[in-house]
């Protein structure tokens, strides 16, 4: 299923299966993860709070690519004028 909102001014691209070279971020999200868990981790036995910890810190890491600013930061600056539903 397919959720897009027109009103977040997205673009969406769909990678090919098989060609990681498509996927970059997908590929460097996947290394900022592996920081914290190697490949052998049995996730079947970790926690939620485990994963949300993870989460809030690599959304919370400053980037140079985005000037130096997080994730959170620069995504709630854009749409600060958008309401979100659950």
């Amino acid at each position: 299923m397919q959720i897009y909102s027109p009103s977040l001014k997205l673009e969406t691209f769909f990678a090919n299966p098989y060609r990681s070279w498509e996927r970059a971020l997908n590929e460097h999200k996947n290394g900022l993860i592996r920081e914290f868990y190697p490949k052998s981790t049995n996730f079947k036995i970790m926690k939620e709070e485990n994963f949300q910890k993870v989460v809030h810190l690599i959304k919370h890491r400053l980037r140079k690519s985005l000037d130096y600013r997080t994730p959170y930061e620069v995504f709630f600056a854009s749409s600060d004028t958008i309401a979100f539903h659950p």
